[in-house]
């Protein structure tokens, strides 16, 4: 008996919605993902660009040719190098000690419930709120009203203190965000173990909270170094480094402007890059003990199989 044989039917197209339902959850967040970095990174690659720039006169606002003289002479603008001093001493002074207040703080205001400490998460919330002009007028303000040095006339202190504070805010509030997530019986073990609270702190806790404690040193670094408009009421006769180029841009920018730009930029990524790096390594698992090797018994001792025997 001969079969007949069946046809099956064709399989149906796969409706378009289909199609574009997949495509947008397997590729768009990569494709936004890599929009939204590009779009960061592009006034950073112009600024890297114009750094190589050789322009007929001061101004570097279009290009002309392709040239290595300004990174081969950084500092060749006068007061270049004195402002560039001035702006990394003031961060570096003003990270260590708003990082330091700041992660004492935050360990303050989440490890313990004390009175007022509703109000102090106000009062820290308030510099990050506040309007730059109306903080530096502000502290122009009491400095003014002191009227006494070191704090009046403006200078190098002033400057110092006004970024301490603002920095401390973000300090706060990065840290904080780490150790909310922070296992608190790490901490017990260690204790009952026979630690205390100074060795537990430095063995367990610190390490921990390093990453939260980092990020918040950068960004007070990036934030102070970068800060213009609470830096020229505080300022006085003191030049920082974005006064120098407010001040250069009324007749133009010169090209090693953009050299130390990118340089700042290069190696906060070459610093975070490494953090993150030692961190990784930090965290991976330990490998697997080797076998024991089997060592060969010495001429004329017994072994422990034979001893037993």
């Amino acid at each position: 008996m001969r079969a007949s044989a069946t046809a099956s039917p064709l399989p149906r197209a796969r409706p378009r919605r289909e199609l574009i339902g997949r495509f947008v959850d397997r590729y768009v967040l990569y494709l936004y993902t890599a929009f939204a970095i590009l779009y960061l990174m592009l006034p950073v690659a112009v600024m890297a660009l114009f750094s190589f720039n050789d322009p007929p006169g001061k101004s570097n606002l279009t290009w002309h040719a392709f040239s290595f003289d300004a990174w081969l002479n950084p500092f060749g603008v006068p007061q270049l190098f004195d402002v560039v001093r001035t702006s990394v001493l003031i961060a570096f002074i003003s990270t260590i000690v708003a990082t330091a207040l700041g992660t004492l703080m935050a360990l303050a205001l989440v490890r313990y419930g004390f009175r007022g400490s509703g109000a102090t998460n106000v009062l820290i919330f308030l510099p990050m709120a506040t309007p730059e002009i109306v903080l530096g007028a502000s502290l122009l303000t009491l400095f003014v009203a002191l009227g006494k040095p070191p704090f009046f006339p403006t200078n190098f202190l002033t400057i110092l203190i006004a970024h301490i504070m603002f920095n401390i805010s973000y300090v706060v509030v990065t840290v904080r965000a780490r150790l909310y997530g922070f296992d608190r019986h790490l901490e017990e073990a260690a204790m009952d173990l026979g630690a205390n609270e100074w060795t537990t702190f430095w063995k367990v806790t610190f390490p921990m909270i390093l990453p939260g404690i980092m990020a918040a040193a950068l960004l007070a670094f990036s934030l102070s170094i970068d800060d213009y408009v609470i830096t020229s009421f505080t300022a006085g006769r003191t030049s920082t480094f974005p006064i120098f180029i407010w001040g250069s841009a009324r007749v133009g920018v010169p090209v090693q402007v953009n050299v130390i730009g990118t340089a700042f930029f290069l190696i906060a990524v070459g610093f975070v890059a490494l953090t993150t790096f030692f961190q990784s390594r930090a965290r991976r698992p330990l490998p697997p003990p080797a076998a024991a090797e089997q060592v060969e018994p010495e001429p004329g001792r017994a072994t422990l199989t034979e001893l037993e025997a």
